[in-house]
């Protein structure tokens, strides 16, 4: 018997077999029409659809329960501003010199530069932080366990809400991305881990149908 204080299990009804592959199906369709965007308008976002996208990858499972994310909604136009020059700067360099010839000829069906305007015009930009201390609850100063593993499956809750509001979305992750703490005012104890961009898509928006291919279940899965 476990000795710690617990409360009984909700939330997992005893369905059908048809209903749950029904759930599974519908769940499956509307995440398979998500997109990469690159091309956005500034029609806002209203604050609450944001604070309950935030609210839902809170809830992600993570390493003893220590929750170590931390997300900065960035509104203000210097920010942005400062945020777009300073990854453009490393997405040249990037472009110009980092990447090998291999990295580079994947991405070139995708049709990606260094311009990120789209950091300055989308309506939401939240950058993604991995904290190396914290605890479960708010100001606990202790070790976090597996950080980038809890806060990559907290971003894909992310991404999956705001898919869930209608909403595009881009991640963003320049290399290094060091110039965020300062910024978005987080100590170094924080990790930057991206930039979640996200939005209304702009009118006639478009992307690249090598996005499209998705590898087939065979390819993904495997029975033993």
């Amino acid at each position: 018997m476990r000795d710690h204080p617990s409360t009984p299990l909700a939330g997992y009804p005893d369905l059908p077999p048809e209903e749950r592959l029904a759930r599974v199906e519908t769940f499956r369709d509307q995440m398979s029409s998500r997109r990469t965007v690159r091309d956005y308008c500034d029609r806002p976002v209203d604050r609450a659809v944001v604070e309950a996208v935030l609210l839902t990858a809170g809830g992600a499972p993570s390493g003893a329960n220590h929750q170590p994310w931390f997300f900065v909604v960035i509104e203000s136009a210097e920010a942005r501003r400062r945020i777009r020059e300073a990854a453009e700067a490393e997405e040249r360099e990037f472009y110009a010199s980092k990447a090998p010839q291999e990295w580079l000829d994947a991405l070139a069906p995708l049709g990606t530069d260094p311009d990120k305007s789209f950091l300055e015009v989308a309506p939401v930009l939240i950058a993604v932080f991995g904290q190396r201390r914290g605890g479960p609850k708010p100001g606990d100063d202790r070790k976090n366990y597996y950080v980038p593993e809890s806060v990559g499956i907290a971003t894909g809750f992310l991404i999956a809400a705001l898919h869930q509001a209608g909403l595009a979305t881009l991640t963003h992750t320049p290399a290094p991305m060091s110039f965020l703490n300062e910024i978005c005012g987080r100590p170094d104890t924080e990790k930057p881990f991206l930039l979640l961009v996200a939005g209304h898509p702009a009118k006639g928006a478009t992307v690249p149908i090598a996005a499209l291919d998705k590898k087939p279940l065979d390819a993904i899965a495997a029975w033993i």
